[in-house]
This record gives structure tokens, C-alpha cells and sequence, in this order.
């Protein structure tokens, strides 16, 4: 008898993984994860497993160990519906996330989660079941910026750039060749400062140049990161 979790809720699959994921704590309550406190060789036709059953695929007569055993190891299986409030659940939570991520390109506004999911569908995005959300987003924008009529970009970092003067001289121009546009540039006798809106990309960049060539004497630092922005 394979050990499988079959025909459960959307509830019960969670609580299933939630225990899984504890399953070294001891206060996790077996009650709060079936629907039946039973095994079944075949659920369809409620065909229940008897006690040589239990013995030969568990190793035990106790149907508290066989149903542990099958939370620990069997394999969840997800039914149409199921999959289907999955799918859109993640739908939501990359358009969710691809919103606070973006922006309309000449108002510097964010748009709402509903015209982004649109902009997807419209787009032909697939989400993919087996991926995160946050995995998902990057590709998303591309799809939505090269195959939905929205427009669209990533809304930039307001960051500060600052470094001792002698190291402006011969970085200055790497600093802001990354910058979409320069907000404040001030050169003191000590220390030169730079606040500048950035892809966020740039940010690892910058930051790589800092490290190599100031050894710890220059920083940057995000002041905003947000879709709402008026530049």
C-alpha cells in the first residue's frame, strides 16, 4: 500500500506541510491535519486498511503511526479545485509583487494589482505551480514589458553615494554613469556625496565598485524605494 494524502481540502493540504515542516513538535495535533482519523487503501470507494495492511506497509498495527508516517512521507495530492485556488493564489502574489516592484513609466505612479493581473493575461504569463512567487517576478516584467500594450518599468532607488574626495576624483564617473538621474552632487573637503535615482540593479554594481577601490571608505545607502516617487 502506497502511503498518499487523497482528497483533501485546500485547508488540510496546508496543515499537512505545516506539519511536515514540524514535525519534530511534539504539540502538533494529528486532529487539526484529517479529516479522518483512519487509512484507507482506496479513498474513492472507502475501502479502509486493514490491520495486516497496516502491518505490511508500516511496519505497525497502530493507525497513528501509519497516518505519521504517511505525513512525513506520502506524497500530497492536489485535485482539480485545489490546484486551481493555487494557481490563482500565486497569480495574485506575483501581480502583487510586480506591483509594488513597478511603476508607469512617464507618471512614476504605481499601478493597482487588478490592471496588472490583467496586463498578464493579456501578456499570456504562465505561472508555474513549482516556483515561488518572488522567483516568478523578474520574468514577468520582461513578458509584460515586451508583450502586454501596459507600460511598465521597474520604479527606481532614490540612493546616497558618499566617499572620501581623494576617491571622487577617479570614481566619480563610474559612480553616476549608472544613475538615471543625478538629484544632488556636493564635493566637501573631506567627503564627496552623490543622491541619484538608480535601476535597481545598479545597486550591486555600485556597491561592488565601493568595496574593490574605496577598502571600506566609501558607502551607499537607499534612502526610497518606492512607486510613488514623482521624479
Amino acid at each position: 500500500m502506497c502511503p498518499r494524502m487523497e482528497d483533501w481540502s485546500v485547508g488540510h493540504i496546508l496543515e499537512a506541510l505545516y506539519f511536515r515542516a514540524n514535525i519534530s513538535r511534539s504539540e502538533t495535533n494529528l486532529d487539526d491535519v484529517l479529516q479522518i482519523s483512519n487509512v484507507f487503501v482506496n479513498v474513492s470507494k472507502g475501502e479502509v486498511a486493514k490491520s495486516g495492511d497496516l502491518q505490511k506497509a508500516f511496519g505497525s498495527t497502530e493507525v497513528a503511526a501509519a497516518v505519521k508516517e504517511i505525513l512525513k512521507k506520502g506524497e500530497v495530492q492536489v485535485g482539480e479545485k485545489e490546484r486551481d485556488h493555487d494557481l490563482t493564489s500565486l497569480r495574485k502574489e506575483i501581480a502583487t509583487l510586480v506591483a509594488e516592484k513597478c511603476v508607469e513609466p512617464a507618471t512614476q505612479r504605481p499601478y493597482p494589482v487588478g490592471m496588472i493581473e490583467k496586463a498578464m493575461a493579456e501578456a499570456g504569463f504562465s505561472v508555474k505551480q513549482n516556483k515561488t512567487a518572488k522567483s516568478q517576478v523578474s520574468e514577468c516584467i520582461k513578458q509584460l514589458q515586451s508583450d502586454s500594450n501596459l507600460p511598465i518599468q521597474r520604479a527606481r532607488m532614490r540612493v546616497r553615494v558618499t566617499m572620501p574626495t581623494a576617491d571622487s576624483k577617479r570614481l566619480r564617473e563610474k559612480i553616476i554613469e549608472g544613475a538615471e538621474k543625478v538629484e544632488d552632487d556636493e564635493t566637501g573637503q573631506e567627503d564627496w556625496e552623490v543622491i541619484m535615482l538608480i535601476d535597481p540593479g545598479q545597486f550591486r554594481v555600485i556597491n561592488e565598485i565601493l568595496q574593490k577601490e574605496c577598502k571600506g571608505r566609501g558607502r551607499i545607502e537607499t534612502m526610497t524605494f518606492s512607486a510613488t516617487a514623482n521624479t
